[in-house]
């Protein structure tokens, strides 16, 4: 592999810089590149998820591995943003998909841009690396379990200078000149469109009087199937399943009126929604049916939205959702043609404890357990293996409700009460699906974290994915190993 001296690497605070990856070795070329995110997926979430995986499988869990963990490259990103040492997903998946360190909250648009101000989009808009696909030829996708108009998905295809304005309701009236986030997806001006979309957000695609939240009368779904005729809508998962017997070559499939349920409560409430393996392996049927290659995008959206409600349990489960994914994607596709990426745009943080320390194979959910005996805090209380620096789950919530009886939906807290003392979680069951992991710092909500994520790559170009990474780096080397 090429190396680049030290003069020919950009400095990543340098307004609109874009850093410089290596070339891969030659005739390393990728036909197709899959980008996965999960959002919020930090070191210790992985590690937490892979025990948990194992151990949903009867084994002791520490041993296991999650499929993308076999992947022979390794590198660790750096998440921090233009203006934020602690960084959120709209600037990171920019960096991502612009090659760009930009702004808290920026969608598509560089670091010259004002947060909120419509008349910096003209002056800062950046090209993405799915809109270069599209003018390229390639087939596009992008499949998420989240609203599609939110701020990781949001970025591989839109321009915005606040990554709330997912309708037009969201739009202030002094930037009514700026198009929402939903009108840029269906009308998006590249190639000839993105071939697949799936995942939430469906009202705010449909009018007020239609089930839907738009106030400007417009039926973005019905404008979507009249500007593609040949392609469909569906609703469902059984919708989709159906499209797909039928050899569809372009989808727009919003399965939710807003996010996707998490794949536990998907499951329990045997809901009509597709899993995101599901959705990630039929968008890789569909897009490879396009001899020129494709760029598809995938996001684990709900491990940062389980992280933030405290709960564990179904974060853990949206990472291993996530793993699943990925190992179909392998499946579906060749090492020798197709680069696939894992990686997260931001860390959260979820700490996994010692002390006594926990035995191995103890349940990750569970109290800290040394040799059959309960790990005892300094007041002779057990606590979890795992935990939260900040979030609901803290011990001073509730004046009424310790943190081991605080179950997923919470409600807003105004901790007001300061109370010291822990609660006793001998005889609460910190394994079920519903409990919220205690927390150090009382939030309503827990927080992002600003630690390195990792990065694991197969496939063409992979090579380049090593060492400790600036974030924006991940573009170029998606970008390079299209041999672009």
């Amino acid at each position: 592999m090429r190396t680049v001296g030290l003069a020919a690497v950009c400095l990543a605070f340098v307004a609109g810089c874009t850093a410089v990856a290596p070339e891969p070795t030659p005739g390393e070329r990728a036909k197709n590149v899959i980008l996965f995110v999960g959002d919020g997926m930090g070191i210790a979430t992985v590690t937490a998820a892979r025990i948990f995986d194992g151990q949903s499988h009867g084994r002791s869990g520490e041993e296991n591995s999650l499929s993308f963990e076999h992947f022979p490259n390794v590198a660790l990103s750096k998440t921090y943003s233009f203006d934020a040492q602690v960084s959120e997903s709209a600037a990171t998946m920019t960096a991502m998909m612009s090659g760009v360190k930009t702004r808290s909250v920026a969608i598509g648009l560089d670091s010259k841009m004002r947060p909120g101000d419509c008349e910096s989009v003209a002056g800062s808009t950046v090209a993405t690396l799915l809109e270069q696909a599209e003018t390229r030829g390639l087939a596009t996708g992008v499949v998420t379990t989240t609203r599609v108009t939110h701020a990781t998905p949001a970025a591989t295809y839109a321009h915005s200078p606040h990554r709330n304005w997912e309708f037009d309701g969201m739009v202030p009236k002094e930037a009514r000149k700026c198009m929402d986030i939903a009108r840029q997806l269906v009308e998006f001006k590249r190639g000839d469109g993105i071939d697949v979309v799936l995942g939430g957000g469906q009202a705010l695609f449909l009018p007020t009087g239609a089930g839907g939240v738009r106030r400007d009368g417009r039926d973005l779904l019905s404008r979507w199937q009249r500007r593609y005729p040949d392609g469909r809508v569906v609703g469902t998962a059984s919708e989709l399943e159906a499209a797909m017997t039928e050899g569809v070559t372009r989808i727009f499939g919003l399965f939710n009126a807003d996010h996707l349920q998490f794949e536990h409560d998907r499951v329990v409430n045997q809901a009509d929604e597709p899993s995101l393996a599901t959705m990630t392996a039929d968008a890789i049927r569909v897009l490879a049916r396009d001899p020129d290659g494709f760029f598809l995008v995938v996001e684990a959206g709900r491990i940062d939205h389980a992280h933030h409600f405290g709960n564990a349990y179904r974060a853990l489960g949206e990472a291993v959702q996530l793993s699943e994914a990925v190992g179909l994607a392998v499946q579906l596709t060749s090492v020798e043609d197709t680069l696939i990426l894992v990686t997260a745009d931001h860390s959260h943080t979820l700490t996994i404890a010692g002390i006594g320390y926990p035995t191995r194979g103890n349940p990750i959910l569970g109290l800290a357990d040394e040799r059959g005996k309960l790990v005892p805090d300094g007041a002779g209380r057990p606590f979890t293996t795992l935990s939260y620096a900040n979030g609901p789950g803290a011990h001073a919530a509730s004046d009424t409700q310790p943190a081991g009886a605080k179950h997923f939906p919470h409600e807003p807290t105004s901790f007001t009460d300061q109370a010291t003392a822990r609660a006793d979680l001998t005889r609460v069951d910190t394994t079920g699906p519903d409990y919220l992991q205690e927390a150090g710092v009382p939030l309503t909500l827990e927080t992002h974290a600003g630690e390195d994520v990792p990065v694991y790559a197969r496939g063409p170009g992979a090579s380049q994915a090593h060492g400790v990474i600036e974030q924006n780096e991940i573009y170029h080397i998606m970008r390079r190993a299209f041999g672009w």
